[in-house]
């Protein structure tokens, strides 16, 4: 730090010599009445205003949908298929055909059509790519598009393709895999669990070929070939511990069952779908589970997955119906499919029952439709010099005391009176003190975090006027550690072929020894990582993963890196998920621009009658990266776009770059007077030029100012937005960086 300080700046401390000095004035802006504060407000609204024209950037240059998700705000949930396309899988791809159809049909349009639909194709020994659109025509092409085929050995990359999607799909998003074959990646395993309970996804498996045997190899059509491509129940245990995991469903049927088992359970699927109950059971017995239905609830259903399981429901009136006896009062409908059974009931608010008893093991779920939810995070006491709470990015600590944020959403008038972590396999439970932090927010404190796998369950009250309470689960089971690793991700930039260093610190509660690390990453980018640490009891150690992108790969990239350590013996695990943009180097900080061509209009009285025309020429200038696309801001007129070369012929592309002119006309109806043009290079880049037509019969064609208006037509060219000198403009070029990193993995999205 300087050991000056310069006139009209007040002392930092520090280094600074000055800072015993008594300074005059201060920086203080939490009132109004120090010397400067009639410019706070004025301050605030720059800085207001400085952030709306970011925002409105990125907007322009990622399109509204796809600005609209990284808001958060979209309705409808991410619909994900990951899907084997190995050489016995033609059925299986046949009926994800018929569902996709069914289910773009019967929900576009509707608050529960997705937001965005991925698809991630695995074989062997290739897996992806993602295939990730908003346009539920492309993903019917792309589904449509699969054949199956390859494949020689039994074992496929399932983990590989589940984990390129849990990296790819939005939080909470509800995953459906499908296959008949055991993983050949089984490492993975932890990695995938680590990925699902950061993202909170839910996963579903739908296996076909349990104890049947197929064959890919025509030429070899032996007994023993066929035995050696079996799935067994032991094969198929992988798949039952991630459904249970993230809370969902590891459905067994045949080929044939398929289309009704998946039509079953993406039609259930909404935005709106909540858990009330979820349980399960790896060994068979009797036991009485009780769940809340509260007024909002609609579509009351219960899964029940599992073999030779009977049940006994009570009603809220205490009228029972048993499984024996599938026509009673409770039970509106019952579909039943493999292993899968799904009973939709006559929703009645008050407390019900549910009596298992099963000699097996089993998942029951309850779930319905209610905009009434909540969302959590474990919080931990920040070691910032003001205190408060951090939020755990990964496994709570387990066996210690700990905190809860539970955010109520879908309701401004809901309470929360009681939260409890409950054992996912058992009968054990925590009971969490609650405060109110105003709004929807709500502090939880626990004096112990379970050491076993648990669940978050949920109650309070909807309104004053509620009859009864709300009851909430979370579906994604949480684990909790004696061990912490902690990494940033400040430099969150990988730049093509140049490796990138992360430094990351391990720390154990509990005993020492030798930590066994594991790094990996969905886009199969080299990396280096220590094999193990020794650590003392009690202690901590460091390591570095080095992590370099291939010089070929795409800007905007986004790559998840998990860093895992073991504990000695495998009886502990924890990890660390961190996010990287592919960036190249960008030396583009200049905006395309506008000139017009030619501006002619006809417009009368009656605008409705007769029609304007525009004619422009886009250019990202010599050095420029070339134009991405063009877009209309505003107008609601017809737009073309088509590259002129230098010999003056036309085609469909967009600007090359290098001095490429690409030519746009633009014709509506005089009704419309207004037209924006936003313009986008392929660094993201932003111009926007802005005409206006006001008088009647105009031709005009400007020869040397295109951004000057003619004496009846009021033609303006925005700024571009990005067309400042950066060198002299540190802050706006970190805006420019901030935005270039959201963008890059909004440009995913397609």
């Amino acid at each position: 730090m300087n050991d000056f300080v310069p006139t009209g700046k007040c002392s930092h401390g520090g280094f600074d010599f000055t800072s015993m000095i008594e300074p005059t004035g201060g920086i203080n802006k939490d009132t109004v009445d120090s010397s400067h504060g009639y410019l706070h407000w004025k301050a605030a609204s720059i800085a207001i205003a400085a952030t709306s024209e970011l925002l409105e950037n990125v907007r322009q240059a990622a399109g509204d949908k796809q600005f609209l998700q990284m808001m958060a705000i979209s309705k409808g949930k991410a619909l994900c298929f990951v899907i084997d396309t190995t050489g016995s899988m033609g059925d299986e791809i046949d009926a994800v055909k018929t569902v996709t159809s069914a289910i773009i049909d019967n929900k576009v349009g509707t608050k529960d059509e997705p937001s965005v639909y991925i698809l991630v194709p695995f074989n062997d020994p290739e897996f992806g790519p993602l295939i990730r659109t908003t346009d539920p025509n492309a993903f019917k092409r792309a589904i449509n598009s699969l054949t199956a085929s390859g494949g020689g050995d039994f074992p496929e990359m399932s983990l590989s393709g589940l984990q390129l999607a849990l990296t790819g799909a939005p939080p909470g998003s509800e995953i459906f895999l499908f296959t008949d074959a055991t993983a050949k990646d089984e490492y993975l395993k932890s990695t995938v669990i680590a990925l699902i309970e950061q993202t909170k996804s839910v996963v579903n498996f739908m296996i076909t070929n349990l104890l049947v045997s197929r064959r890919r190899r025509q030429s070899d059509n032996d007994q023993q070939q066929q035995q050696q491509f079996r799935m067994t129940k032991s094969d198929a245990q992988l798949y039952i511990e991630l459904a249970k995991a993230s809370g969902g469903q590891a459905i067994v049927v045949t080929k044939s069952e398929l289309l009704s088992a998946t039509s079953i359970i993406t039609e259930s699927s909404s935005s709106s779908r909540v858990t009330l109950l979820q349980a399960v059971r790896s060994t068979g017995m009797t036991e009485n589970f009780i769940f809340i239905v509260d007024e909002s609830v609609r579509n009351l259903t219960v899964f029940i997955t599992g073999t030779l399981v009977n049940f006994t429901l009570i009603s809220p009136s205490g009228v029972p119906q048993g499984s024996a006896n599938m026509t009673g009062p409770l039970i509106i409908t019952s579909q039943s499919v493999g292993n899968f059974q799904t009973l939709r009931l006559n929703t009645q608010v008050g407390l019900w029952q549910i009596n298992m008893m099963s000699t097996n093991p089993y998942n029951l779920k309850v779930v319905g439709q209610s905009p009434v939810d909540f969302l959590f995070n474990f919080l931990e006491v920040s070691k910032a010099p003001l205190g408060g709470f951090d939020v755990v990015d990964n496994r709570p600590r387990a066996g210690v005391n700990g905190s809860l944020m539970v955010t109520v959403t879908g309701s401004e008038s809901a309470i929360v009176t009681e939260v409890t972590l409950v054992e996912s396999s058992g009968s054990g439970k925590v009971n969490g003190s609650v405060e109110a932090q105003g709004g929807r927010e709500f502090l939880v404190h626990f004096d112990r975090i379970p050491s076993a796998e648990f669940v978050v369950l949920v109650k309070g009250e909807i309104s004053n006027t509620s009859s009864v309470p709300f009851q909430r689960q979370s579906s994604t089971s949480i684990r909790a550690s004696t061990v912490t690793i902690t990494a940033t991700d400040a430099d969150s930039v990988l730049v093509p072929g140049t490796p990138l260093s992360v430094p990351f610190t391990l720390t154990t509660d509990g005993a020492g020894g030798t930590f066994s690390i594991q790094a990996t990453n969905d886009q199969g980018f080299t990396s280096t990582v220590p094999s193990s640490l020794p650590l003392e009891t009690g202690g901590s150690a460091n390591g570095t993963v080095n992590i370099t992108a291939p010089t070929n790969t795409t800007s905007g990239t986004v790559v998840t890196l998990t860093i895992q350590a073991v504990a000695p013996g495998a009886t502990d695990t924890n990890y660390v998920v961190l996010r990287f943009t592919v960036l190249k180097t960008v030396t583009d900080f200049t905006a395309p621009v506008c000139q017009l061509l030619s501006l002619q209009s006809n417009c009368s009285d009656n605008c409705s009658l007769s029609m304007w025309e525009l004619s422009v020429q886009v250019t990202d200038g010599a050095d420029g990266t070339g134009i991405d696309r063009i877009s209309l801001g505003q107008g609601n007129g017809i737009m073309n776009t088509s590259l002129a070369a230098g010999n003056g012929t036309m085609n469909t592309s967009l600007d090359a770059g290098n001095g490429t002119i690409t030519l746009v006309t633009y014709n509506a109806s005089c009704c419309s007077t207004d037209v924006e043009l936003v313009v986008v290079d392929q660094v993201g880049n932003v111009g926007s030029c802005f005409y206006t037509v006001r008088k009647n019969n105009i031709n005009t064609t400007p020869t040397a100012d295109a951004t000057t208006p003619t004496v009846s037509v009021n033609v303006t060219t925005t700024k571009p937005q990005g067309a400042v000198s950066m060198a002299s403009k540190p802050v706006q070029f970190f805006l420019l960086c901030f935005s270039m990193s959201l963008l890059a993995s909004i440009f995913q999205i397609t």
